[in-house]
Parts: structure tokens; C-alpha cells; sequence
């Protein structure tokens, strides 16, 4: 699973991905000659890219390079059930990326256009952001 190996403070608050417009960072194609690219924001846990990860990977039958253009920094707390008020923030629960739209979330070279864009719209399934195929 993607987590950070060092934390500068271990319970962070939650990221805001809101009212930030879109993404002036990440936008392109860098790596590879296919890729996904997000159409909204929102926040991508560490299981949810490497379900996807997965997916592309089976697909592809090791055949390209893949690229993972984001990494889940953001630890969410969660405090257990039936806890009183009061006690501190609870103990964080998983990680997740934050993503503006228009961020390119993972990237591929090496196959044809028609096989990354099955692998590329398998992995979209997996997402909780929309996202679109797009191509250099």
C-alpha cells in the first residue's frame, strides 16, 4: 500500500479539494504517451490507485511502463464508534491523494492505443473521481 515512510506531524487536517479551481500542476503528459486524467476533484485512497494499478498491470500483461503521477500524502484520522467527546483526534485510518481536476493520475507507454485505452477505462471503474483517457 502507498503511505509516506516519514511524517513531519502524523494527524494532519483533512486536504480540501473545494472551490480550488483546476489544476495548474500535473496537468500534462510527462512520461508517457497515454494516460488519466481526472475531470473533478476529490481524494483518491491509497487502495482505490493501486486497485486501479492492479487492473492496468493484469491488463497490459506486463507489456508497457506505467507511471503513477500521484502518491496519497494526507493521513485521514477516524475516532471508534460509541467514543465520548473530548479524547484527542483519533488514529489515522488510511491515506489519500488529493486531486484538483485535471490532474493526470497515471500514465502508460509502450502498447498500443487501443489496448491502453481498454486498461486506462478499466481503471477509471476502480476511481471515485471522473476521469477521461487522453493521449499525447
Amino acid at each position: 500500500m502507498l503511505m509516506p515512510k516519514k511524517l513531519k506531524r502524523r494527524k494532519p487536517h483533512r486536504p480540501n479539494v473545494r472551490g480550488k479551481g483546476p489544476a495548474t500542476k500535473g496537468n500534462y503528459l510527462a512520461f508517457g504517451s497515454y494516460g488519466i486524467q481526472s475531470t473533478t476533484a476529490g481524494w483518491i485512497t491509497a487502495q482505490q490507485l493501486e486497485s486501479a494499478r492492479r487492473v492496468i498491470t493484469k491488463y497490459i500483461k506486463r507489456g508497457g511502463k506505467v507511471w503513477i503521477r500521484v502518491f496519497p500524502h494526507a493521513a485521514i484520522t477516524n475516532k471508534g464508534s460509541q467514543t465520548t467527546m473530548g479524547g484527542g483526534k483519533g488514529v489515522p485510518e488510511y491515506y489519500v491523494a488529493s486531486l484538483k481536476a485535471g490532474t493526470v493520475i497515471f500514465e502508460i507507454e509502450g502498447i498500443s492505443e487501443a489496448m491502453a485505452r481498454e486498461a486506462m477505462e478499466l481503471a477509471i471503474y476502480k476511481l471515485p473521481v471522473k476521469a477521461k483517457f487522453i493521449k499525447k
